[in-house]
């Protein structure tokens, strides 16, 4: 069993209550995790708030140490994306891609760090300031509380931790107690690429010890979480006129047209809908099908699900491993069996074995049901069929999120038809909802939170604009 300790201060600290992590496939203890007590935790936010009064380091010094943490994540993939698999239950060929797509996150942060700039205000041009000069410059908020989930254990980190330290501010990070095992790897990497002591806090915990502790303590100026909308809501309420991120639920709404490229369609809304077991805030969660075309999206869809490879996520071929715990996998299980009592049909799947799932397909499903009105974050999709854009549009907007969707199309008419009306924060265009590149703007409308993420606007969000006027001499 694998020992790990805390990150307070620059230095590892043990503790005696341990945080257990299991290998999420064999449900055997994988790790032991050292527990932060309330002393710990103050003492990782006053350190972080210290070392940003202390440390002022450069843009270039910026991006030389996070440019490093990228060389140094891309040389350790192998051995980060196991982690991953071990302690998330992510298939392993998904885990190295996580890998790539963190050292990617950390390159952006660490060149946007060369790029944070203000601009001229022409002040000037007022009347009785003709001899004023003015401009913005963009400073660091201070410590930034950063509270992630357990879906993307590296990636959802690098994109609270890379930007917040490319924009000069200091991070104390409680990572997801299921998945704390990269996180810890990734302090010793950036301590390893010259971070000075003090700048990044890792502490591991329950939201109800640690996270409330945090959400509580007014040293810290910024939070940014990913997690549920109850989460979400909790931590607006309890952080006063604190500035949030939040990224927070979604069920993924995707349209068929009938104009569709159906082939590519039920390709890619296979792999969108079940990646990871389903456990992605932007999988594919509702997939509208033009009735005329219904019956042959759905063979061609469930032809594309047979293919996909279930079980073992340390086997580089698997497409779809095991739920992040046995409990989650019987409560889709029963949102599943609640639909078909309600009159839904399981048109692919619907077994489960332990914490694995099979990729699931469920049609008749009613609007009102929970595989459709909430976020299922499970390997479930629903099929639901429309005769006409503009009511299924209104069906679409029905849903309490928003954050990505799509729709596949060869007309273009109604490619932008359908990307002007539904509410959503990014709209694919014959692409599933699940598409991100980690360079792009990412956030969502409605209950699906406030504020972007990608390393140039998660910037935005963890700089403050300070106006400069000069009164100058005739």
């Amino acid at each position: 069993m694998k020992q790990f300790k805390i990150f307070v201060d620059g230095n590892w600290i043990d503790t005696e209550d341990k945080l257990e992590v299991l290998d999420k496939y064999s449900q055997e203890v994988y790790a032991e995790v050292a527990k932060a007590d309330e002393q710990t935790v103050d003492k990782a936010i006053s350190s972080a708030s210290s070392a940003f009064e202390r440390e002022k380091l450069s843009p270039a010094k910026r991006y030389q140490i996070l440019h490093k943490a990228s060389q140094l994540i891309a040389e350790r993939k192998d051995e980060l994306a196991m982690l991953i698999t071990k302690e998330a239950g992510k298939p392993l060929k998904q885990a190295r891609s996580e890998i790539d797509r963190s050292a990617e996150t950390f390159l952006v942060a660490a060149e946007e760090a060369k790029r944070i700039h203000g601009e001229g205000v022409p002040v000037e041009a007022a009347s009785g300031s003709e001899n004023r000069l003015a401009f913005t410059i963009k400073v660091p908020v201070g410590v930034v509380g950063a509270i992630s989930p357990f879906n993307f254990p590296l990636n959802l980190v690098a994109h609270k931790v890379a930007p917040a330290l490319a924009a000069g501010n200091a991070v104390v990070l409680k990572p997801a107690s299921k998945t704390p095992l990269s996180s810890l790897r990734l302090a010793q990497i950036l301590d390893e690429a010259g971070l000075p002591k003090g700048l990044l806090q890792v502490v591991v915990g329950s939201g109800s010890t640690v996270g409330n502790q945090m959400m509580k303590d007014e040293r810290i100026a910024l939070y940014t979480f990913t997690g549920s909308a109850e989460i979400g809501l909790k931590l607006k309420q309890d952080t006063g006129l604190n500035r949030l991120i939040l990224e927070l639920g979604n069920n993924s709404p995707v349209i068929v047209d009938k104009e569709a490229d159906i082939d590519l369609a039920a390709k890619t809304l296979a792999a969108h809908s079940f990646a990871f077991a389903g456990q992605v805030c932007i999988s594919v969660q509702r997939i509208y099908v033009h009735d005329s075309i219904k019956d042959l999206f759905m063979e061609k869809l469930k032809e594309q699900i047979s293919a996909l490879k279930i079980g073992d996520p340390t086997d580089a071929e698997t497409d779809v491993g095991p739920m992040i715990s046995e409990d989650e996998a019987k409560r889709a299980e029963e949102w599943i069996q609640e639909a078909v009592d309600n009159g839904a049909t399981i048109a692919h799947g619907g077994k489960r074995n332990g914490a694995l799932l099979e990729p699931t397909v469920i049609t008749d499903v009613t609007k009102d049901m929970r595989v459709v009105c909430e976020e299922v974050f499970a390997p479930i999709a629903s099929v639901i069929t429309y005769n006409d854009l503009e009511s299924c549009i209104k069906e679409v907007n029905q849903s309490d999120y928003g954050l990505q969707g799509g729709i596949f199309t060869q007309n273009i008419d109604t490619a932008f038809y359908a990307a002007k009306r539904v509410e959503v924060g990014g709209f694919m265009i014959n692409d599933g909802s699940q598409y991100r590149v980690d360079l792009m703007p990412y956030g969502g409308v409605k209950d699906s939170g406030n504020g972007k993420e990608g390393p140039k606007y998660s910037i935005e969000e963890m700089t403050e604009e300070r106006l400069i006027v000069m009164n100058l001499k005739e």
